[in-house]
């Protein structure tokens, strides 16, 4: 089965099974036996022969069966696990494709990310990505732990509990990160303006949001924040939309700062309130073929309202699609930083045994043909956060944002 993944996701599995706790690289899956336990190796292995057709004629398979028997006749610590052989084969082959979106999902893996993006999490509130090998933070989420403890969009995360992490992958990075709430976590982290890496400790807890929060400020103007493009967004962001309106704003600000995306339908339907008409994202394929997605309805509330988007390098997929259309279709300006870059369409197919493979399928570009994946939005006024504004809780960005509306 294959499901259209791009429909329901923007991004990546590493942030939403972090905030929810994350999943084990380490968990083992063994299927039961017939008393329901579960064996420390498999009884037997089938389908050993490789189908013809999908075998190259230059591929000697049986190079894989002669390592297999290798590690399983001769590794000191025996007996050696088929299913672990098993399935790290098949990570293997998937991460040869050097692609951190495309991934191998083992049946615990996949059960438990389908089951998450919710509005509850139970984890640290942290967005992780890896980029150029090197584990950094994407976004903290609003009044989590991660943001509580001064972690930003960006910091790279050196070691966790003290181990090196140059060179992990985002799921064992998920898997040491993990832990129930109310235990704790030592990130060891470096940034812009840090001499040497500094150690973040983290207590795990429940974490409840809101994604959706506005407050109108001086001037008339609205400000309306999104956290996420999650399950609940839509409903809360109708909600807001029609409060906002109420107050009869003169300028709006749409911040997606620390916004690492989300639900894909979400973020048209978000879009839609500016763009009445027309294409809000396009999805170009492998073979060059590109799919338009056009705003679903006629009627969008804001169409008229002069309007800022605040990005930053937390801000992501659904953020950047969002970000992108409002800029193409002249709905509004974009202050802040170069935004994430995670401009990429996955597809989830589930096999037969509960697994499931993740892969890259398509990229996203904006209206106008801009390309988002591994490049991101460059703001039309880059303004910096530092430190200092963090410290002396400074917010810089907006206030060029506010500026620019009571132009």
């Amino acid at each position: 089965m294959n499901k259209n993944f791009a429909q329901k996701f923007g991004l990546f599995l590493i942030a939403i099974l972090l905030l929810a706790g994350g999943f084990s690289l380490g968990i083992k899956f063994q299927p039961p036996d017939k008393d329901g336990q579960n064996n420390s190796v498999w009884q037997r292995v089938i389908n050993r022969e490789a189908p013809s057709q999908i075998t190259a004629k230059d591929i000697d398979f049986a190079v894989f069966w002669e390592t297999w028997n290798l590690l399983r006749e001769k590794y000191v610590d025996k007996p050696v696990s088929e299913s672990d052989l098993f399935y790290g084969a098949l990570s293997g082959m998937v991460a040869a494709l050097d692609d951190p979106h495309t991934v191998f999902l083992d049946p615990p893996m996949n059960k438990e990310f389908t089951d998450d993006l919710r509005s509850e999490f139970e984890g640290i509130g942290a967005e992780v990505g890896l980029r150029d090998e090197q584990l950094q933070i994407v976004a903290p989420l609003p009044e989590t732990p991660a943001e509580k403890a001064g972690l930003r969009a960006g910091d790279l995360i050196v070691k966790i509990d003290g181990q090196e992490t140059y060179g992990f992958s985002v799921e064992k990075a998920v898997s040491l990160i993990r832990g129930k709430k109310n235990t704790q976590v030592t990130l060891a982290i470096m940034r812009e303006g840090f001499t040497e890496p500094r150690d973040f400790v983290l207590t795990r807890g429940v974490i409840k949001f809101n994604t959706v929060k506005w407050e109108m400020k001086d001037n008339g103007v609205a400000y309306l924040k999104l956290s996420a493009f999650n399950e609940s967004t839509e409903g809360e962001f109708t909600k807001a939309v029609q409060k906002i309106l109420a107050k009869n704003p003169k300028g709006l600000v749409l911040d997606l700062r620390n916004n690492p995306g989300g639900f894909f339908q979400t973020s048209i339907a978000i879009a839609n309130y500016w763009i009445d008409a027309g294409i809000i994202v396009k999805e170009r394929a492998s073979d060059g073929t590109v799919e338009d997605y056009n705003a679903p309805s006629n009627i969008a509330p804001f169409k008229d309202l002069k309007t800022v988007v605040l990005v930053n390098g937390g801000s992501a997929s659904a953020s950047e699609i969002v970000a992108g259309a409002l800029r193409d279709h002249q709905k509004a300006v974009i202050v802040g930083e170069q935004t994430f870059g995670k401009g990429s369409v996955q597809s989830l197919n589930d096999l037969t045994d509960g697994s499931a493979v993740k892969v890259t399928i398509a990229r996203w570009e904006t209206p106008n043909g801009t390309q988002i994946d591994k490049v991101g939005l460059k703001p039309d006024t880059e303004v910096k956060y530092t430190q200092e504004d963090f410290d002396q809780q400074k917010d810089p960005q907006l206030d060029k944002a506010l500026e620019i509306l009571k132009q």
